[in-house]
């Protein structure tokens, strides 16, 4: 017999993006694989709601929910206590924690986060930044960058980058290898902008034999050797001490994880 599948619903006023990011954020610390998330975005009525919880009821499982207008959240109280069906709130507590240590009112205007200004086109020019300067494919974008990335490869440059552009930053990742001499654009960045990233090198050969195997190449050759991970370990080292920059270890750190450390950095 196959695993009970569970159910968390999550609904929104708005895309219910925060209260997803939350409940699998929750996942994570369980064992539990056989997980279902039904999103139900741009909630406008009660009568909506009553449906997500009876469905909710239907299922077993719980409903965690971002809903700004007090009507709204008034009223999945109620049909919730009435289904008898586990509600969160994932907005509410840190709306009235801001209200009642700053005396300000909230504006409770749904979709807020995701709203097309000049923040949102600042992220995407970030992210096209981010792309088309990955992997040092543009040298002279190094002097413009708001953060510049280095390390060997499989050090997780790129998606680190990506995620920094969502945050509004302009980010350039350039790869340490030690047959190539770094461009001299690193020698003029404002200090305080490059981060090294460096990791276990025994963690590192998993991830390139890893990849080597997903490609049909051999798993044996030199770059997937535990001596030429070292020598690029080393080399790259030698470098950010060269350029007295930060380093970061991202053995076993989520890309989330990272991202925080570096912009701790670089503010």
């Amino acid at each position: 017999m196959g695993r009970e599948t569970y159910t968390i619903t999550v609904c929104s006023d708005s895309v219910g993006e925060t209260a997803e990011a939350v409940v699998r954020a929750a996942i994570r610390q369980f064992e539990a694989t056989q997980i279902k998330i039904k999103r139900y975005m741009n909630i406008r009525n009660e009568e909506e709601l009553r449906l997500v919880i009876e469905e909710a009821a239907e299922t077993g499982g719980f409903v965690a929910y971002t809903l700004v207008q007090p009507e709204l959240r008034e009223a999945i109280k109620e049909h919730a206590i009435r289904m008898n069906v586990r509600v969160v709130d994932v907005m509410g507590p840190m709306i009235q924690a801001f209200v009642d240590t700053f005396a300000d009112q909230p504006k409770r205007m749904p979709g807020l986060l995701h709203r097309m200004d000049a923040d949102y086109f600042q992220r995407v020019e970030a992210v096209e930044f981010a792309v088309k300067c990955d992997d040092g494919k543009d040298l002279n974008a190094i002097l413009k960058a708001d953060i510049v990335l280095l390390g060997v490869s499989r050090t997780s440059k790129t998606p680190l980058s990506v995620f920094l552009a969502h945050k509004g930053k302009k980010v350039v990742n350039y790869p340490v290898v030690p047959e190539i001499q770094p461009p001299d654009q690193l020698y003029r960045v404002s200090s305080g902008k490059i981060i090294g990233l460096t990791v276990d090198a025994e963690h590192l050969l998993k991830i390139r034999s890893g990849r080597l195997k997903a490609m049909g190449l051999p798993v044996l050759a030199r770059y997937a050797s535990l001596d030429r991970i070292v020598e690029e370990l080393e080399y790259a080292r030698s470098l950010f001490d060269r350029l007295g920059c930060p380093v970061i270890d991202i053995t076993d750190k989520a890309v989330e994880e990272t991202a925080g450390i570096v912009m701790d950095f670089i503010i």
